[in-house]
């Protein structure tokens, strides 16, 4: 007697079960005839669709071109699509129906009412292409704010600035601060992207420029930062330098740039190494100073921050030091023609074939003394 009640009420209890659905449900026969619908979508259409053939529900005269219930009795698979029935997208799944022997002699169709997501897509897409405006008019900002204008009767002078994403966190300027002086900082923000970049346009904006002592300007700029209560999470590296082109001297000094500066002469290279303490709130007054080294007629000055040398190929070995040095040495066609080739060794190194590929921001330049 257990047995044949729960054999008797099977039927009506799945019926319940799909009755019970905010999906529509319907079963179509092999000649397109609707033979069940679900509560859901007798109430949805408010009308008798039993017995009419599928298309004519939804104010069709023929079969869709792209019929899925017929796709599911030819084949026998599952097939999806959307379908617009009353000004609404529904989002349709056919599957076939099978009798005791196995024929397929109808298909289920589920149509789930997908109009709300559909539109909230269709807002994501047009605040993804507005994002996507501003972020190209943030990084035109940001490329304007990189060198120009330099004097190239004193110096010759290339970069290379290539961020990972829209926006990047390396930065770089280089800059006349009277007829005899030039100034030169390379940068690193923590992070990518839009807070990355912001923090770029506050050290152009801040750093000073007129004072002749790198040690002052990064104690001025770490001050100015705290007063601006940024995020504990950012900082800034920065390596910064004034050229004296009349006296042929570099003075610098360094705010936890992590990449040493090198100068590459005919007697060898010299590494610009100088302590210091990031551009932070770590510290309530961190101690900058100041280091002077000659500079000869034809020294050169390389400058980079980690993402070229942190670069890395399938073995995991990274592109290191020795490897970039190996090429500032050997190479001498010039600034442009000596930064190039870094990116075509450290991208044939890593196995990567466009630069936009690279996993961090790469910024190097190079600066030769007339």
């Amino acid at each position: 007697m257990e047995n044949n009640f729960i054999n008797v009420n099977t039927s009506r209890f799945i019926e319940d079960i799909i009755n019970g659905m905010n999906d529509w449900v319907r079963v179509i026969d092999a000649e397109d005839n609707i033979i069940y619908i679900n509560r859901s979508m007798a109430e949805g259409l408010q009308g008798e669709p039993i017995g009419k053939k599928c298309f004519e529900v939804i104010g069709r005269t023929a079969p869709c071109e792209n019929c899925i219930a017929r796709k599911a009795i030819f084949d026998g698979h599952v097939h999806h699509k959307e379908e617009i029935i009353n000004g609404r997208i529904f989002s349709v799944m056919s599957s076939p129906v099978r009798n005791d022997r196995g024929e397929i002699t109808a298909v289920v169709e589920v149509l789930r009412d997908v109009t709300q997501i559909k539109e909230f897509q269709q807002k994501i897409m047009e605040q993804n292409l507005k994002l996507q405006y501003d972020l190209s008019i943030a990084r035109k900002l940001q490329c304007s704010l990189l060198p120009k204008g330099l004097p190239e009767d004193k110096l010759k002078f290339s970069f290379i600035y290539k961020p990972c994403e829209e926006l990047g966190g390396d930065f770089l300027d280089i800059f006349r601060i009277d007829d005899t002086h030039v100034g030169i900082y390379i940068a690193d923000v923590s992070g990518h992207g839009v807070p990355a970049s912001m923090m770029t346009v506050f050290l152009r904006s801040t750093i000073n420029k007129k004072v002749l002592s790198p040690s002052k300007a990064l104690g001025e700029l770490y001050r100015e930062f705290n007063r601006s209560t940024f995020d504990q999470d950012l900082y800034i590296t920065v390596f910064y330098a004034i050229i004296d082109v009349q006296n042929k001297t570099i003075t610098f000094s360094n705010a936890g740039h992590n990449v040493c500066p090198v100068i590459l002469g005919q007697e060898g290279f010299k590494l610009l190494n100088s302590p210091g303490i990031p551009i932070s709130n770590w510290l309530e007054s961190p101690d900058y100073s100041d280091s002077v080294v000659s500079l000869g007629t034809g020294d050169r000055i390389f400058l980079c921050t980690d993402g070229i040398i942190e670069m890395r190929n399938t073995a995991n070995e990274q592109f290191g030091e020795d490897r970039l040095l190996e090429i500032l040495l050997s190479d001498k066609s010039g600034p442009s023609g000596t930064l190039n080739k870094i990116i075509d060794v450290a991208c044939e190194f890593a196995g990567i074939k466009s630069t936009y590929d690279v996993p961090d921001d790469i910024t190097m330049a190079l600066l030769e003394i007339i």
